[in-house]
């Protein structure tokens, strides 16, 4: 099983959209150093966030160019074969770029292929 990525830019309602393989079954965070977090079990937002109290998670399916990172809801589960961005919360209220997105598309590749860490298995 390899350990490349792939992403494909559409456009969709006036804004790119980033759409990522699926992975095996594991909620996958791509924390501020472009680390890949991959989970196995069942993780709610506010765990991670606990650990990074300046912090948001956005997931990748919901960014789109000259819209605001959407925040995940701290109550909620993550989900498998989804990949999410830990973002400074200073950037929560700023429209994301496509220079930003591909930013976030790169530390994505890198993480995607070789940083892997499974955080509950410490």
């Amino acid at each position: 099983m390899g350990n490349s990525a792939s992403s494909q830019m559409t456009n969709s309602g006036g804004g790119a959209m980033i759409n990522w393989p699926p992975r095996a079954t594991r909620a996958m965070v791509i924390d501020l150093d472009g680390k890949l977090l991959q989970f196995r079990q069942p993780i709610r937002a506010c765990h991670l966030l606990s650990l990074n109290p300046d912090c948001f998670l956005c997931n990748s399916d919901a960014m789109f160019v000259g819209s605001q990172p959407p925040q995940i809801p701290t109550d909620e589960e993550l989900q498998t074969d989804q990949i999410y961005f830990l973002m400074s919360i200073s950037k929560s209220h700023k429209p994301l770029s496509l220079q930003g997105l591909c930013e976030l598309a790169s530390k994505a590749g890198t993480g995607l292929g070789k940083n892997v860490m499974y955080p509950e298995e410490k």
